[in-house]
């Protein structure tokens, strides 16, 4: 937990940026009959029956000293899709970063040995050679700074019905879009010195010797 802390602390760095990764997924949903829709004084009126039109998953990588995110939706959340998006992250984004400094929870698929599986040794090397990863602890997923831009995300983008993966990322697109252009930055105030009072029953007992 202190190590999130103190990165969290770094002034920020435009050739090392600090990237805070997640992942959600949305289940599609179709309607089974057609909504009725919003009027002057009325809602939209929908049927509560619906087709589920399977799910995706939903990966994030959000720079909070920036106010930058980027969202990618794929099929699946396999070490091969996690791997790819963070290439896409390093390569795409951030190229011209001399490293990233990722923050993510600790999941089997969130392994550097996940590159490997995806790309030619050297290539896997090249990618890992940017990262400097850091791991939330467990049961500590809070402090994870792109699972509070997800809950934006669902407040704002997917707190409704969309019927299929195309639309699903047409919709996330123009939301990634939309906090980009107005910068939405992160304002972590929570500190070591903080966690030591609040949270001081997850610290191990100090014997002084």
């Amino acid at each position: 937990m202190e190590d999130v802390l103190d990165v969290y602390k770094r002034p920020f760095d435009i050739n090392k940026p600090v990237i805070c990764m997640d992942e959600t997924n949305k289940q599609q949903i179709k309607e089974s009959r057609k909504s009725i829709s919003a009027s002057p004084g009325h809602p939209e009126y929908y049927d509560t029956e619906y087709e589920r039109n399977g799910t995706s998953n939903i990966f994030i990588a959000f720079e909070p000293l920036s106010g930058k995110r980027y969202l990618s939706v794929t099929d699946r959340r396999t070490k091969i899709d996690w791997a790819r998006f963070i290439k896409e992250t390093v390569d795409n984004h951030y190229f011209e970063a001399e490293g990233v400094i990722l923050i993510m929870d600790n999941l089997n698929t969130h392994k550097c040995s996940s590159l490997y599986e995806a790309f030619e040794p050297k290539e896997a090397k090249r990618i890992m050679d940017k990262l400097e990863i850091h791991y939330t602890p467990k049961h500590g997923s809070w402090l994870n700074m792109a699972e509070l831009e997800l809950s934006h995300l669902n407040r704002q983008c997917l707190n409704r019905r969309i019927p299929d993966q195309e639309v699903l990322k047409d919709e996330i697109a123009l939301w990634e879009n939309s906090r980009n252009n107005k910068h939405c930055k992160a304002n972590w105030q929570f500190s070591c010195e903080d966690a030591r009072i609040k949270l001081k029953k997850l610290y191990p007992d100090y014997i002084s010797k």
